[in-house]
């Protein structure tokens, strides 16, 4: 595993005042894009720029972040397409019971109750009240996309990287 986590991807600039607009890519913004946190950007060379926050806020469906010390639009343009990310040793309080981070989920293997493996998780998206999570099938077909709620998800071991989910009716479909 990497050493470095993903925590949202520059898509834009967002007006004059050196604001980037942000596809966020944690479960927990209000802690990562807190002022006065260190955030990385990772540059096209693969180096990890350090930049603190300045201000964050949200704006449909994007998050508006500032960075101390880029003040204007013309020092942030070369941003736009980078990650933000965090070291994994700034992950920080363990997580209640039932909470996991996306990278300890991606590529998870997803079973049914049934013992039928059905695939990997390759991604997680966060639209709304709760997660979704993204199985790319071994087989041909279109990917599965599950909601994270206790009705479906019925066993998460991260040690064994394996999900066990009980499919609601046309889930598979």
């Amino acid at each position: 595993m990497t050493d470095w986590l993903n925590v949202g991807k520059i898509v834009n600039t967002h007006g004059i005042r050196g604001e980037v607009r942000v596809i966020s890519r944690t479960d927990f913004p209000e802690r990562r894009y807190a002022t006065g946190n260190t955030l990385y950007i990772q540059t096209a060379s693969g180096e990890h720029l350090p930049v603190t926050v300045a201000s964050w806020r949200q704006h449909k469906q994007f998050d508006l972040l500032t960075f101390e010390g880029y003040e204007n639009v013309n020092e942030v343009e070369q941003f736009k397409g980078s990650l933000l990310q965090i070291h994994q040793t700034a992950l920080g309080d363990e997580l209640e019971e039932g909470e996991f981070y996306y990278h300890e989920i991606i590529g998870a293997q997803v079973f049914t109750v049934a013992g039928e493996e059905l695939g990997k998780i390759k991604e997680i998206l966060s639209p709304g009240a709760n997660d979704v999570w993204v199985i790319q099938r071994n087989g041909p077909g279109k990917d599965i996309l599950i909601p994270y709620i206790k009705e479906v998800v019925k066993e998460v071991s991260i040690a064994d990287k394996k999900v066990i989910i009980q499919p609601m009716e046309g889930l598979l479909d």
